[in-house]
């Protein structure tokens, strides 16, 4: 597909979506600093949970909670209790805390740039891995979650089974310089105009006609 093509796809994207809400990674980047630590934190408990639950979880958190020793110096029960709304409340106590105690003793207590070493970490995940080295250093990646899956197929962009598919996919014909901004705009795109599954909505037929 010529450049050309996501130039123009874009420019749309970010007309639709400019008065949609943020995705909570962004609002977090936002209220933060860009804090890698707490990027981490607030992507490891969104897993499986959504955006409107995990922000005001993530902010009470960070009110007694700013570093892994901070982390790891609080009771497990207290961290399950500030956390409880949030799905699988009990492995992520657990998650968080591991992930914590990785960072001290490989990692100086900071949060590494490279996906590989992200990946390095237990319960870090490629769609974690890629979303922090994005959001909280800049680095172009491609983070696959539902909406970038679903919609970069009912487009027509790809045709891929499985969110692992879809990042090989869509590093091959998406511009690097997009590659950050794609999951933002889809994840916006997919919360807030596009809820179907199937049936491209009158939006989405927009996209599609310039990819054709």
């Amino acid at each position: 597909m010529h450049e050309t093509s996501f130039d123009v796809i874009i420019k749309l994207l970010r007309e639709y979506t400019k008065q949609s809400p943020e995705p909570m990674t962004r609002e977090i980047v936002a209220l933060y600093n860009k804090d890698p630590f707490l990027i981490l934190v607030s992507c490891l408990l969104s897993l499986q949970t959504r955006d409107v639950v995990t922000l005001p979880i993530s902010m009470k958190l960070f009110q007694v909670v700013r570093t892994p020793q901070q982390l790891l110096a609080l009771p497990l029960s207290e961290l399950e209790t500030i956390i409880k709304p949030i799905n699988y409340y009990k492995t992520k106590a657990q998650r968080l805390r591991s992930v914590s105690q990785e960072l001290l003793s490989r990692f100086s207590g900071k949060v590494p740039c490279s996906t590989q070493d992200l990946l390095s970490m237990k319960g870090i995940g490629i769609k974690t891995a890629h979303l922090v080295a994005a959001e909280a250093f800049d680095i172009p990646a491609i983070c696959v979650d539902t909406h970038v899956h679903r919609l970069s197929n009912k487009w027509g962009l790809i045709q891929t089974k499985n969110p692992d598919e879809t990042e090989k996919a869509l590093r091959m014909i998406l511009p690097k310089k997009y590659w950050i901004e794609w999951n933002y705009l889809l994840v916006k795109w997919g919360q807030y105009t596009c809820k179907t599954k199937k049936i491209p909505c009158p939006q989405c037929h927009m996209i599609i006609k310039e990819l054709t």
